[in-house]
């Protein structure tokens, strides 16, 4: 039935009124009410779908469900969600009787009169969404967080009805399909094969999922558990290196959870498929977890960095089988907690399987910048947050729920000790299980098991924004300490008290102190260093678990601060001095670059000289003048090429990324032209395809004259995904300005944004500084995009969005058009405004930064 809206229609929604004049609003999205209205009413929720995929993407995806559940109220209309056009639904029972469709706000409506208390059935068929199902040529998946099932089939899209979910799917003849359930069986049926798989476990809609294509699969069973791997890489030596790496770490993540939460794995089957160009790491469907395929498919030339990254995403989605999975949030305002627990539960993973070390260190490095590149910023947001509409959960995830969360909770762990905090945790897990549990609720669970007031905790850690700045005020009588305080104040707003444990060092000629600090006040005053004797220097937050700003040691030589033993204590110094630079209470951009410089050959640990390579590539290109930039390009060339020389293997391929990622001399654009054409990489380092791929991307980006290098790539390069997304790129990198343009304008149409992570590529190179006096003219169209990139994106597309705009300009002129935008749409919605503000922070930290 096609329905004309008046303009008051489409502005105020319709309300349905019952008998007893209790009003329901019908509006888009899936309201709070609403969800509440639906939790208390339906039960006993069972879905049957079933999807006939053709051979042609463009062709249309014919589904059907059956949703069977209990009514406890059949005094008002219920709403099913179905964000379609209307006319999508192609008919419709409900009892076993034909029903009108009547559907208005992404919502189909069922009359009260054909409901009953007690069981119903909703039968209805249509044809699918497709953007939800990222459907490719010869594969596809479905992806639902946090509300796109809606998007695809009709139904209760809220996380806290879960509901058991089995599947029937016809696909094109030698496709694969993985899904949350065991497959019951499958048959031929002409150019088809039809999958019937048997019936998941209790799922919120938001986790079911599926995926079916032209995969390999490989099936293992380790400790008695079967596992089975779909995947589309090609490479014969990453699948050769990989496969058995990704089962053993599945396996070696689900012993160490099992024995640490006490629960058994918690689901039916243990499945993953590998998605070429996934947008995101990894989602945690149980028995269909997907993952970015280049994030697991690494080869002998994987860096430190890239093996411990996919320790960590396999523990992250692992986890996630627990956390968020067996017990999931009541509503998409606390999507951080299974997205902490992920994180938390993760680094635990890799603790065990990779050393205390190895773990501490990556913990600083992995989450402290990243939660201090939203803290610091005007649009910070805190953990939790209030979320009225479920279309407007995308804009709750970022660093602050994966970063600074994290912090929070080691910090927690730390105030209530680690035996008491697990015992609450397994408290909740157990109490809660296949249901769903809100922060209080945990909350509630973590206080049976410490004497801590853990609601004035939670009040500044989960619900304010910001970061202390911690102060020191020692003073000495001839050569020792007289007197020792260390206080801390907001670094914004109200005055507040973060309570946090770190440890600062005392560093002497022939040994160190460390003291352990509980700054659990304004000011606290350590009565047990009076008298000590004055050290040579002092590293404040030496563990690096404190969370602010913390005191800068200027006088620190270099061959001191290089020559520290503890990668976790160089790294804590790195990530102070820059915070502290952006602050202006520290090094300015130009002192800050000359000191990192210095570390480039004297910094032997791999993951930190990757951190110190991108600093110096952030105040390289963002915190320096175009001018003084090519006055210090070729010297900089040059030691990052002498460094390269002096260190060991995997350090060399850091150094030599971080040499593509600057070089701007002739002398180095011949340097880098010869090795890719050659395919000859500098002794010691080892370079993949993918490498070659971002070599010819940069000679391109620097070259007007280099046209075709990217045409032989491309003829290089044997996946047809790869192929295929360097082909997408190649506009976004053509030496012609209007070419460049019309690329930019193409990605104002939905269709051009699908492959999001190709998208960010792109934008990264068309704004790039080296191109950015002829694409700042694209910062107001992409700002004026933004809400509709936030309406059709996925989660974390949005803020990559901006990021990628705005992420590399220094200069006023574009700090300007930010504050246009700002001040001419004063009603945007508060979230997204965060996102702008947070991704605007650099270009307006650079108006007052003193270089």
């Amino acid at each position: 039935m096609k329905i004309f809206l008046t303009a008051a229609a489409i502005l105020l929604p319709h309300f349905f009124v019952s008998a007893q004049e209790t009003i329901l609003p019908v509006q888009p999205g899936v309201s709070l009410s609403l969800a509440k209205y639906r939790k208390a009413a339906v039960h006993d929720i069972k879905y049957k779908v079933e999807f006939k995929v053709p051979e042609l993407k463009n062709d249309p995806v014919d589904g059907s469900v059956s949703i069977r559940f209990n009514l406890s109220d059949n005094a008002k209309p219920l709403q099913l969600d179905f964000k379609q056009p209307v006319g999508r639904v192609t008919k419709m029972e409900v009892n076993g009787h034909p029903a009108v469709v009547n559907q208005e706000h992404e919502h189909i409506l069922i009359e009260a009169q054909a409901l009953k208390k007690g069981p119903n059935e909703i039968k209805i068929g249509f044809i699918a969404g497709n953007a939800s199902l990222n459907r490719n040529d010869d594969y596809l998946y479905a992806l639902f967080v946090p509300d796109h099932a809606r998007s695809v089939f009709p139904c209760f899209d809220q996380p806290d009805l879960k509901a058991i979910f089995q599947l029937s799917i016809r696909v094109p003849a030698g496709w694969k399909v993985l899904a949350n359930g065991i497959l019951k069986d499958s048959f031929a049926e002409g150019h088809y094969k039809i999958y019937h798989f048997m019936p998941s476990d209790q799922l919120p809609t938001y986790l079911f999922s599926f995926t079916a294509g032209q995969y390999e699969s490989v099936k293992k069973s380790i400790d008695g558990r079967d596992m089975e791997l779909l995947y589309r890489e090609t490479d014969e030596k990453k699948i050769r290196l990989s496969l058995d790496s990704v089962f053993d770490l599945h396996s070696r993540a689900i012993n160490f959870l099992e024995n640490w939460t006490g629960i058994t794995y918690p689901f039916q089957k243990t499945g993953f498929v590998a998605v070429p160009d996934f947008q995101f790491g990894g989602m945690e469907h149980p028995g269909e977890v997907q993952y970015k395929a280049s994030s697991l498919f690494l080869d002998d030339a994987a860096t430190k960095e890239q093996l411990i990254s996919r320790v960590n995403l396999i523990s992250h989605e692992t986890a996630h089988m627990w956390f968020g999975d067996l017990v999931t949030m009541r509503w998409f305002n606390d999507v951080w907690m299974k997205e902490v627990f992920a994180n938390f539960m993760a680094d635990k993973v890799t603790e065990k399987l990779m050393g205390e070390e190895s773990f501490n260190l990556k913990f600083v490095q992995e989450h402290y910048p990243a939660a201090y590149a939203v803290d610091r910023t005007a649009g910070a947001n805190p953990i939790r947050q209030q979320l009225d509409n479920l279309q407007d959960a995308g804009s709750m995830y970022g660093n602050i729920i994966y970063h600074k969360a994290p912090i929070m909770m080691r910090q927690l762990e730390q105030l209530m000790g680690a035996a008491n905090f697990q015992a609450g945790v397994r408290e909740y897990l157990k109490k809660y299980a296949y249901g769903n549990a809100n922060w209080p609720e945990m909350v509630a669970c973590l206080g049976h098991h410490t004497r801590a007031d853990l609601d004035a905790w939670n009040n500044v850690w989960v619900n304010e924004t910001g970061r202390p700045v911690v102060d020191a005020d020692l003073r000495y009588a001839g050569n020792k300490i007289s007197s020792f305080s260390v206080s801390q104040h907001a670094e914004k707003g109200t005055s507040r008290i973060w309570p946090q444990v770190f440890e600062l060092t005392l560093v002497y000629p022939d040994h160190q102190e460390v003291v352990s600090v509980d700054l659990n006040e304004q000011v606290i005053h350590l009565k047990n260093m009076v008298g000590k004797a004055k050290p040579s220097y002092i590293i404040y937050n030496s563990n690096g678990l404190g969370y602010g700003l913390f005191p800068v040691n200027k006088d620190l030589r270099p061959d001191h601060l290089f020559g520290l033993k503890s990668p976790v204590q160089r790294a804590a110094i790195y990530i102070n001095a820059y915070e502290n630079m952006l602050n202006g209470t520290g090094y300015t951009p130009t002192g800050l670059l000359e000191l990192f410089e210095k570390g480039l050959c004297l910094e032997r640990e791999e993951t930190n000289l990757r951190m110190l390579t991108s600093y110096v590539a952030t105040l390289y290109w963002e915190f320096n003048t175009p001018v003084s930039r090519n006055a210090c390009a070729e010297p900089l060339e040059q030691l990052l090429w002498t460094a390269m020389q002096q260190q060991a293997a995997n350090n060399k391929k850091v150094l030599f990324s971080a040499y593509q990622n600057i070089y701007q001399s002739q002398s180095a654009g011949k340097r880098i032209y010869e090795i890719w054409r050659d395919q000859l990489p500098p002794d010691g380092v080892k370079l993949t395809e993918e490498d070659y791929t971002g070599m010819a991307l940069g000679i391109a980006l620097r070259s007007d004259t280099l046209t075709l290098v990217l045409k032989q790539q491309e003829g290089r390069i044997k996946n047809a995904d790869r192929k295929k997304r360097l082909e997408f790129l190649m506009p976004a990198l053509s030496p012609d300005v209007k070419v460049r343009d019309a690329f930019f304008g193409s990605l104002k149409e939905r269709k051009n944004r699908a492959k999001e992570s190709w998208v960010l590529s792109a934008l990264g190179y068309l704004h790039h500084p080296l191109r950015q006096s002829t694409a700042v003219k694209y910062v107001p169209e992409s700002l004026n995009l933004l809400e509709e990139v936030q309406a059709t994106g996925d989660i974390f597309f949005p803020q990559s969005f901006i990021n990628a705009t705005l992420g590399s300009y220094q200069c006023a002129e574009v700090a300007g058009m930010v504050k246009v935008y700002i001040k001419a749409h004063p009603d945007l919605d508060p979230k997204l405004m965060n996102k702008l503000l947070q991704a605007a922070d650099h270009v307006m930290r650079a108006q007052s930064i003193v270089w």
